[in-house]
């Protein structure tokens, strides 16, 4: 069995979802309005089920709607912070054909989800998740 994550669209939840063998990895997005870069980084543990455990996030700059928390610090123009709070698995993400696409970065590189999985201009779900090898 395979440790990674699943990725699927909500409107189809009971498809099969696009799995992606990852145990560590950044998901990224630039505001739609603001255009500042935004990263989360996560780990996948392994258990029944599998895991996901978010860990520090970074925003490239400030500004309206995208405050850092005040115990963020400033290193190298990023505020980097831990969330206090995260959100439990499925991750709900909205994809719009409006705006870029999110950006799944692991083994140093990153790639638009629509490579992985194509947006249907609503929710996308990301789960841990096992596949059988």
């Amino acid at each position: 069995m395979g440790l990674g994550i699943c990725l699927v669209l909500a409107a189809a939840a009971h498809a099969t979802p696009a799995f992606v063998p990852v145990t560590h990895f950044t998901l990224a997005w630039t505001h739609s309005i603001e255009k500042q870069r935004w990263e989360e980084d996560y780990v996948v543990h392994a258990g029944k089920p599998p895991r996901l455990e978010a860990g520090a996030a970074r925003i490239r700059g400030s500004a309206a709607g995208m405050e850092p928390p005040p115990e963020a610090q400033l290193v190298d123009g990023w505020f980097v912070y831990q969330p206090a709070r995260w959100p439990r698995a499925p991750l709900l993400l909205t994809r719009s054909e409006f705006t870029a696409d999110f950006d799944l970065c692991a083994g140093g590189a990153c790639r638009p989800m629509g490579e992985l999985l194509p947006s249907d201009g609503g929710i996308t779900l990301l789960s841990p998740c096992t596949h059988p090898e």
